[in-house]
């Protein structure tokens, strides 16, 4: 009998990522989110869909977001007349090499100059070596990519983007709770939902950082919204090894259920 009860928390716990799989923000930030904003509120949180921001494909009920908008004065990549911006890092979690890491973004603009460019950029910070990897830039540009952002980190070996083309589809853009309204100039707009992979290449203790600055002036924002639809709740997942489906899922909780109804009757013979 106590084989039997192993497999069915075997059963649980397979079933579970099926069920819990997008799910990180449905609840708001979880645990352990640390955000650097002058005002919290608003430069980092969860939102369902707003405006122009819809949710993420294959996503929960919300997504998080860093925005502009409450941001603090830093510059850590350097750029030039990087005016203030907001940082959302993940809680710790551990990958193995060969690992993939897997989430949604969808960076959001209402500031479409090509000289008040802002950017956003995704970091995964290895906590165990002390070292960090920009795995790709987005930039506010009027015509062509947004990812890589001009001027700015490239796209890190290792990371696969879908689509691969990011423009940014154009107009005018909407989003409450960063506080996006309107839009100046022609590069004003959004990229969509892009999925982006990123194959883990060392064992270690990581977190991930998503950051969203302004550059030479404040008066129009832009935000980063991102959701894990494509890993369990940001942790690295082994690629190539599916999530069962609740049919199967389904079959093989009544076949565990038949080998109990076995093994009481074998047990009461």
């Amino acid at each position: 009998m106590k084989r039997v009860t192993a497999l069915f928390a075997f059963a649980a716990a397979v079933a579970l990522p099926a069920s819990a799989s997008a799910q990180t923000f449905n609840g708001g930030l979880p645990s352990g989110y640390t955000c650097t904003a002058a005002n919290v509120a608003l430069g980092c949180g969860t939102s369902g869909a707003s405006g122009t921001a819809t949710l993420a494909p294959g996503g929960g009920s919300q997504f998080g977001f860093v925005s502009t908008n409450g941001g603090s004065f830093r510059n850590p990549l350097n750029v030039p007349s990087t005016r203030d911006g907001s940082s959302l890092t993940s809680s710790t979690f551990t990958a193995s090499a060969g690992q993939s890491l897997g989430f949604s973004f969808n960076y959001i603009t209402s500031d479409g100059s090509g000289t008040f460019t802002d950017y956003a950029y995704v970091r995964l910070i290895d906590v165990t070596n002390s070292t960090s990897l920009v795995l790709f830039t987005a930039r506010t540009t009027p015509s062509g990519n947004t990812v890589p952002g001009f001027g700015l980190p490239g796209i890190a070996a290792g990371v696969t983007l879908t689509p691969s083309s990011t423009p940014i589809i154009p107009g005018s853009v909407t989003f409450t709770p960063g506080g996006l309204s309107g839009c100046f100039d022609t590069g004003c707009g959004y990229t969509g939902w892009i999925n982006a992979q990123y194959i883990v290449p060392t064992a270690a203790t990581y977190q991930i950082e998503f950051n969203v600055f302004n550059v030479t002036d404040s008066a129009f924002d832009s935000a980063l919204l991102f959701d894990f639809a494509t890993g369990q709740g940001g942790t690295p997942v082994n690629p190539g090894t599916p999530v069962p489906e609740p049919m199967t899922v389904s079959l093989l909780v009544a076949g565990l259920a038949g080998l109990g109804a076995a093994a009481r009757r074998r047990r009461n013979a």
